[in-house]
């Protein structure tokens, strides 16, 4: 079954609120950027309401501290991912096509939204201790992992995929495959002597990320003799090609 995104229709707003509202999206937008660029330390509440074109009260009072205004940064980032990805057309009941969209999706994302890259990384050196204290973020990581779940179930009830597979696991090979080869394209190309931003690398890398986890997620009893690499195995040949429909 397809799946839809259902969208609850739109409150109107006062002017006051509206205006309340447009100021806490200024500071989050440069909050974004400040701690993207300088990290959690270097990034200051001065920084910040000055990119804002605000005050420094007006961060602690819609976001209480400059941690409150940091995990709801964090938040921001998970959710605008969460709803790029509700956003594409995916078919469960054509599995191969639909986890290769989603894997596409992910690497994509990842490659054009550097800042949601980097604000993980410093978030990951100081151990997770401020999305912790979110209660939002396992909402957006349970929906991605829900997704993987249907897709792959319906993989193993037309004897494409395992049945043994957990969502979590696959959620974690693509979502890995993606991060590190971002995260550390600067110093994978020096240490390799490769240049991994470039167009040809990149849909290299993201083929091969393809081939493995489709690879990884099939059933035993799929016989696949074609070489690596070949644009369209055996076994993905037993569906139709699905249009893809982007979003990022």
């Amino acid at each position: 079954m397809e799946r839809k995104v259902v969208t609850k229709p739109q409150r109107r707003m006062g002017v006051r609120e509206a205006a309340a509202q447009a100021t806490r999206d200024s500071i989050l937008k440069a909050a974004t950027k400040v701690f993207a660029k300088y990290g959690y330390d270097g990034g200051s509440v001065e920084k910040i309401s000055k990119a804002a074109k605000s005050y420094d009260r007006m961060i602690y009072y819609y976001f209480g501290s400059k941690e409150g205004l940091f995990i709801a940064v964090l938040e921001g980032i998970y959710q605008r991912m969460d709803d790029a990805e509700a956003a594409i057309a995916l078919d469960a009941s054509r599995p191969v096509e639909a986890l290769t969209e989603v894997i596409r999706f992910v690497l994509g994302y990842y490659r054009k939204n550097p800042e949601f890259v980097t604000l993980l990384n410093t978030e990951n050196l100081h151990k997770g201790r401020h999305i912790s204290k979110s209660l939002r973020a396992r909402e957006y990581s349970s929906r991605a992992v829900a997704i993987i779940a249907e897709i792959l179930a319906s993989g193993a009830a037309q004897g494409l995929f395992r049945k043994d597979l957990v969502a979590r696991d696959i959620y974690l090979l693509i979502a890995s495959t993606g991060y590190f080869y971002t995260s550390n394209r600067h110093t994978l190309t020096a240490f390799l002597g490769e240049p991994l931003e470039s167009p040809e690398a990149i849909t290299h890398w993201e083929d091969f990320v393809i081939e493995t986890v489709l690879r990884t997620v099939r059933a035993d009893d799929v016989q696949d003799n074609t070489p690596p690499h070949e644009e369209n195995t055996k076994w993905q040949k037993s569906q139709p090609a699905a249009s893809r429909a982007r979003s990022s």
